[in-house]
């Protein structure tokens, strides 16, 4: 297929910017048949009447790229039509055709939530990243992400969203959910998410983050207790949770004290890479503020800015280097 004028132009600009760079650590990294495979059974194949579907593998990538950039429907299909990068990674070339529209990835979006689709791609890129060596299931990290929720009540029930709720963190008031996540700690890659509203508590999730095999889990402060609660009482795992900051700064010079003082220095840096995928989800990715309404819709999202997340931070294990992600 010939190249347009602008699409020549476009690759021979010198400067790479933070989305074209993005874009090709995914499609670098991305397993994209498996995602397809699992997708695949539940997208209408068309053939009545009617408009026919968008192509799975083009709506896909085009639902990928708004969860990169923390797009609603309508801004997403504004962005091809904007932007060279987006239109690439998508296959949308404008000489020939329309972009598909909102309401096409609206429909998507909700196909995925009906079928639990997202869980289902998080899954697959895990088995993708299991198949490379990449989880060594002896070690888990707990821990969790306060998501605000937006809390106007300027609509049509005059109410907040009922499934989100309040939680006091220091001194301040949250409004939301938290996103739970079990971790790997050698790679730090999540291997397991629960969504909760704010306001239950860390401890309380902690044996619903395991998978089963660890023998070690590592904890903030938050877990402080957890070997006590009824449900982990018979698991046959050592917890390593934070000691609490006052108690921590009551440490006395003794040899004692320095002691403990290094057991939590090497707990704190382990406990370290929890933060790689929350670093991803909010800043890379710009999810800072719940997108839709309900635990159910935000969950479905969440699993997908995970599993995306596991993407780039393997990229390094995956041995891809920075000139097969340039455009």
């Amino acid at each position: 297929m010939q190249a347009s004028f602008s699409e020549l132009e476009y690759a021979a600009k010198k400067r790479v910017t933070r989305r074209d760079h993005i874009l090709a650590e995914i499609e670098a990294v991305t397993p994209w048949p498996s995602l397809i495979k699992v997708i695949a059974p539940h997208y209408p194949i068309g053939g009545g009447p009617g408009r026919p579907p968008v192509g799975l593998k083009r709506i896909l990538r085009m639902y990928v790229a708004q969860q990169c950039f923390g797009l609603s429907d309508e801004a997403t299909e504004d962005a091809i039509y904007d932007s060279q990068a987006i239109r690439r990674f998508v296959g949308i070339d404008l000489n020939r055709e329309a972009a598909p529209d909102a309401t096409t990835l609206l429909k998507f979006r909700h196909l995925l939530e009906a079928h639990q689709l997202t869980e289902s791609i998080f899954n697959a890129i895990n088995a993708h990243l299991a198949e490379k060596g990449l989880f060594l299931r002896e070690g888990t990290i707990v821990d969790a992400m306060l998501i605000a929720a937006p809390p106007s009540t300027k609509n049509k029930a005059r109410k907040r969203d009922a499934e989100m709720h309040q939680s006091k963190k220091g001194n301040q008031w949250h409004f939301g959910m938290k996103a739970h996540i079990g971790v790997d700690a050698q790679s730090g890659l999540v291997h397991t998410l629960v969504a909760r509203q704010a306001n239950v508590h860390d401890v309380t999730q902690a044996q619903a983050l395991l998978h089963g095999d660890e023998t070690d889990v590592f904890g903030d402060a938050g877990y402080q207790g957890v070997e006590k609660r009824e449900e982990n009482l018979e698991l046959p795992i050592i917890w390593h949770v934070a000691m609490r900051p006052s108690k921590r700064k009551a440490l006395d010079k003794s040899a004692v004290g320095e002691l403990m003082e290094k057991l939590e220095h090497t707990k704190a840096s382990i406990r370290a890479k929890v933060e790689h995928p929350f670093h991803v989800v909010k800043n890379l990715f710009q999810h800072r503020k719940a997108r839709y309404k309900g635990l159910a819709k935000n969950t479905a999202q969440l699993f997908t800015l995970f599993g995306f997340a596991n993407l780039v931070l393997a990229r390094r294990w995956l041995g891809i280097a920075d000139s097969q992600v340039a455009p």
